[in-house]
């Protein structure tokens, strides 16, 4: 099968959204299958308001559909809800073609952070996105249940995956030289405002604090917190290498979807201490590698507790070539 997929979220971006499709790319062309990405490295682009890593599309429209036919392909996948995906799912609706869409990242919310703007706003427009999709591809059930709440149809299960081969508790510790106080407290992910690493860089906790990745909010939480190491985006074994140095993992968001980096955590042995919302809830809650509280210090404090080899066989659980097959059983092709 030839997979067209749109998305405003690809290389060099470096976010959950853009490893999971690009493995289960892998995944999908290990078996025979072929995928003709969209995305916005084909376009002039300019950079996303508050966000300027993030490079977005400048009408795409213009010669979609020229560029789209030419692909020939025999299912339309559309990623994200920014000018390329909006782009394709309007030659889509035009023609009365099938396409399937994801629910990636809470864009209502997002926006709101950042904007003005009433949180129900991105919520109509995110209905009136995904409300034509053969089936909209959610990574939890407990998003599902919101996004049901929200007057949400035709929902699919999207699981996730983890490369357990590349992280690992036996992976080079990265930050044994630099004779960090233990326990060191971990965030991975990117630095922005919706990440709410504030509020795990505000807790009176022993030890170290340390940051891995990048963002717009980098400069300023660096600033308000000098003790605090922030070690940059990392990637691969240098990545690997960051989670094996620490001794719990702290996942203060409240908007993700998912949250491939608690995966990530746990493969590499470290307890997660998040706040009760979908993606911890689906992935931590019950399952004795971690803690979930709405006082993120008591969740640290309960979560580091748990044992690592218990954190490492739960993420054994979680398989990207399961997620690759649900993938392609949610596809609608063309013919």
């Amino acid at each position: 099968m030839k997979i067209l997929l749109a998305s405003d979220a690809w290389h060099p971006q470096i976010n959950g959204v853009v490893r999971t499709l690009n493995r289960v790319r892998e995944e999908l062309e290990a078996r025979g299958h072929s995928f003709e990405v969209i995305c916005p490295g084909q376009f002039r682009t300019f950079p996303c308001p508050s966000y300027p890593e993030i490079r977005l599309a400048v009408l795409p429209g213009i010669g979609m559909a020229k560029r789209i036919e030419a692909l020939g392909a025999d299912a339309i996948h559309i990623a994200t809800e920014g000018p390329i995906g909006l782009a394709v799912r309007n030659y889509c609706v035009k023609r009365g073609l099938p396409f399937t869409t994801s629910y990636h990242t809470r864009f209502p919310e997002y926006l709101s952070a950042r904007l003005p703007l009433p949180v129900s706003w991105g919520y109509a427009f995110m209905r009136w996105f995904h409300k034509p999709s053969r089936a909209t591809m959610v990574a939890t059930d407990s998003m599902k249940r919101e996004l049901e709440a929200e007057g949400f149809r035709n929902l699919a299960d999207w699981t996730r995956g983890v490369d357990t081969a590349l992280f690992r508790p036996a992976a080079p510790k990265a930050l044994d030289g630099l004779n960090l106080p233990r326990p060191v407290h971990l965030y991975v992910g990117r630095v922005a405002v919706e990440k709410n690493i504030r509020a795990f860089l505000e807790l009176p906790l022993p030890g170290s604090k340390v940051v891995v990745g990048d963002g717009p909010q980098r400069a300023e939480l660096q600033a308000a917190f000098p003790e605090v190491y922030f070690a940059g985006a990392q990637q691969g074994e240098e990545l690997a290498a960051h989670y094996a140095s620490g001794d719990v993992f702290v996942f203060p968001s409240r908007t993700d979807t998912f949250g491939l980096v608690m995966l990530e955590a746990l493969a590499s042995g470290l307890p997660v201490a998040a706040y009760p919302v979908p993606g911890p809830l689906d992935i931590v809650d019950g399952a004795g590698v971690g803690a979930l509280n709405e006082d993120l210090r008591m969740a640290v404090d309960e979560a580091i507790k748990q044992p690592r080899s218990a954190c490492r066989s739960h993420a054994l659980r979680y398989s990207w070539a399961a997620c690759a097959e649900m993938f392609l059983q949610n596809l609608s092709p063309l013919r």
